[in-house]
């Protein structure tokens, strides 16, 4: 047993919260996170209403959490999670002022996840419960900042101007090595996402996977290329971490060129997406993919890795 703030404060078993990540996050795997003691994060991404409904039921009765990109999300997404009555809101990517005090007068805990100590300070102006600091080395979008210092720069800021706020860590843990050292730099549990991207629940093709489990962390890269393949314009400061391919080797320095030939970029990247053709479509994952080697069920993973943590950190270990 691990017991901090955060598993008290979200009545969970284990302090491991499930990343929204977008289109991979379904129903069923923040279903299976949630029943095996977490809390699980649906991946509501860039706001797609009819996908959001649907894995929702995917997610049957579980009780679980959605998460959005703050700069995609309109008011009328929000509002309609809101009616599913989740059990946590997260915003990433943006200021979360514009949507905080409706998801505040919902009922519903907000949590923020944040890249700098400014994105920080804007979480707790607007009134988050819950913060995580990602670092760099998380899969999919981000910043510039290692987990390793930016933990702790947090957590010593909550402590001196929100020390009611409990703060999680992510970004390249995917076992309970990464937990016990999140929970050692001042965090209260940790949010997981390439490792769970990696689980039987996921919504990964076959061939992502298959990529992930042979690789390691020396073969992801931080770049725009995927975003503007895919034709989506994500702000400034953001980059996604993925595994480096052929397409990423052909346009990563040539981000003008890949502008000019979107058009017909786009429309073969989207056709591998659904194909699975990894030297073409990205595989979203960060640096913990050279501790990942299989895909198992999600329950698995977060027994492994709350076992694994408790055993380094001493049975009973509460902060």
């Amino acid at each position: 047993m691990i017991a901090t703030r955060l598993t008290e404060r979200l009545g969970i078993t284990h302090p491991v919260v499930s990343a929204p990540m977008a289109k991979a996050a379904g129903g069923r795997l923040a279903a299976a996170v949630s029943e095996a003691g977490g809390l699980g994060l649906l991946g509501g991404g860039y706001g797609d209403a009819e996908w959001l409904a649907q894995e929702r039921r995917a997610a049957g009765n579980a009780r679980i959490g959605v998460g959005f990109i703050t700069w995609a999300l309109s008011d009328a997404v929000l509002e309609d999670a809101l009616a599913s009555d989740p059990a946590v809101v997260m915003l990433s990517f943006g200021d979360p002022a514009a949507f905080a005090s409706r998801i505040s007068d919902a009922g519903v805990p907000l949590m923020c996840q944040v890249q700098t100590l400014d994105h920080a300070k804007a979480a707790i102006d607007a009134g988050a419960q819950f913060i995580v600091a990602q670092g760099a080395e998380a899969g999919g979008h981000g910043a510039k900042r290692a987990t390793m210092t930016l933990v702790p720069e947090v957590a010593d800021l909550l402590a001196d101007r929100a020390s009611d706020t409990v703060l999680l860590a992510a970004g390249g843990i995917a076992d309970g090595r990464g937990l016990a050292a999140a929970l050692m730099l001042g965090a209260e549990g940790v949010l997981v996402g390439s490792r769970l991207w990696a689980s039987a629940e996921a919504l990964v093709h076959p061939n992502m996977i298959a990529a992930a489990v042979g690789a390691s962390g020396d073969d992801t890269i931080r770049s725009s290329v995927m975003d503007i393949a895919r034709r989506l314009a994500w702000p400034e400061g953001y980059t996604a971490r993925v595994l480096r391919n052929a397409f990423t080797d052909r346009w990563h320095d040539d981000l003008s060129g890949l502008i000019a030939a979107a058009t017909v970029e786009a429309a073969r990247y989207a056709e591998a997406w659904k194909a699975g053709d990894t030297a073409t479509a990205n595989t979203f994952v960060g640096e913990a993919t050279g501790l990942i080697h299989d895909a198992p069920p999600a329950a698995q993973v977060i027994a492994e890795m709350v076992t694994q943590a408790s055993d380094l950190l001493g049975g009973g270990w509460r902060r």
